[in-house]
């Protein structure tokens, strides 16, 4: 098979950082993918939230394509037109006032720290230095970044790690307000955890953040990389609860598979990322904001949301049918097409027979499996994903 020999290959040669699944992609249509044997897959996984219009998308293939004719790359010692499309764009769904561009959710998470110090450094005192992130969280695999995860299965031989940054769990006002000091600069969390298992923040919760947050001059981070962008079937996650942050990070499906990440600031906490405290060379390149031009004008457009939340209701009932026909399924949690299933087994055997069966999943822990499929998925291609997954299931 062509796959063993790329495979054989490939091992030769990476750094063994990821434990890959044993199949080699070729290339992929709507929310299908086929690998190098010509097996096809129906894709639940999308690139791990990334490729939210799907594969070989005709708007944004195109935009690509003539961006990479006219130019890649300029650097951020230039203006080019892409950005500057992206950026009001941004700021319009976001109800934000300036963006910063970079690569990555990592980066963003990175930048947003950086900016929250800065600002409270001026704003607060000069000890204001500390940022309380949550338990079970997943900020990316950059230092700070992995210092602000609340997961310590990914901090393993990494210590020491950087300091002043805390954590305290999620959901509860009360240890929140425990921990908050003089000292606190900045809050971190996910308004719908990822990788920490698809575990929304609750209404009640969140507005009391905010109003900490207001009381004691604390910048409200959200990292929105995996929830934003449409995924919750509002553009950021957190208008669904009638609340802004002062910094919202972004990134995975911004540019539909092209590396991009960012932050967008009110103005009163952007006003300190000035010349020379930040910047990346890739950042806002032209390729990236071409693309992710094609994206927000599809995302961002009311009616596409609505669809999101539909489908989202449909893939939840859909569970919901099948948490009744056994014990396996524990509980069903997510908004929009940010779902997850929690399940009284391990749910790596149960990722592997869909994958045998044709559906790739994904999982946000070892009891969860989570689904994350292209926003343009359709009702045929959830049914076709819950019969998979129903014959993958085990059996009493």
């Amino acid at each position: 098979m062509k796959s063993q020999h790329i495979m054989e290959r490939g091992n030769a040669v990476m750094m063994p950082t990821y434990a890959r699944f044993p199949i080699v992609f070729d290339h992929g249509k709507g929310c299908e993918l086929t690998d190098v044997d010509g097996k096809t897959y129906l894709d639940f996984t999308a690139g791990i939230a990334v490729n939210c219009l799907g594969y070989d998308h005709p708007a944004l293939t195109a935009a690509i394509d003539q961006q990479a004719r006219e130019m890649l790359h300029v650097s951020n010692l230039y203006w080019h037109e892409p950005m500057v499309d992206a950026a009001e764009k941004l700021t319009r769904l976001s109800g934000l006032d300036q963006v910063f561009m970079c690569n990555s959710g990592a980066e963003a998470n990175e930048a947003a720290m950086k900016l929250a110090r800065i600002y409270a450094k001026h704003e607060k005192s000069k000890d204001a230095v500390e940022i309380i992130a949550m338990d079970h969280s997943f900020h990316g695999r950059t230092y700070a970044a992995i210092t602000a995860t609340g997961q310590p299965k990914y901090q393993k031989d990494l210590d020491p790690l950087m300091p002043a940054i805390r954590h305290v769990p999620f959901n509860d006002i009360d240890a929140l307000n425990r921990a908050v000091s003089s000292r606190t600069a900045a809050i971190l969390l996910e308004p719908v955890q990822g990788e920490g298992g698809i575990h929304p923040a609750d209404p009640d919760y969140l507005k009391a953040v905010r109003t900490l947050c207001d009381d004691q001059n604390i910048v409200l981070i959200f990292d929105e990389v995996q929830c934003g962008i449409g995924r919750t079937g509002t553009f950021f996650a957190y208008q669904q609860y009638g609340i802004k942050p002062d910094i919202v990070c972004f990134a995975k499906g911004i540019a539909g598979g092209v590396p991009m990440g960012g932050i967008i600031g009110s103005a009163r906490v952007s006003q300190y990322f000035t010349p020379g405290t930040h910047a990346s060379t890739f950042g806002a390149g032209p390729l990236a904001t071409a693309a992710a031009n094609v994206v927000l004008d599809i995302v961002g457009d009311p009616a596409f949301l609505d669809e999101v939340k539909r489908k989202g209701d449909y893939l939840t009932e859909g569970l919901r049918s099948l948490q009744a026909k056994g014990d396996v399924i524990m509980d069903i949690r997510g908004l929009g097409l940010m779902q997850g299933i929690e399940l009284s087994c391990e749910a790596g055997p149960i990722v592997n027979r869909a994958i045998e069966n044709g559906l790739l999943l994904v999982g946000a822990g070892s009891h969860v499996i989570r689904f994350v499929p292209p926003l343009i998925v359709s009702e045929t291609e959830i049914d076709r994903a819950l019969a998979i997954l129903e014959k993958s299931l085990p059996t009493a």
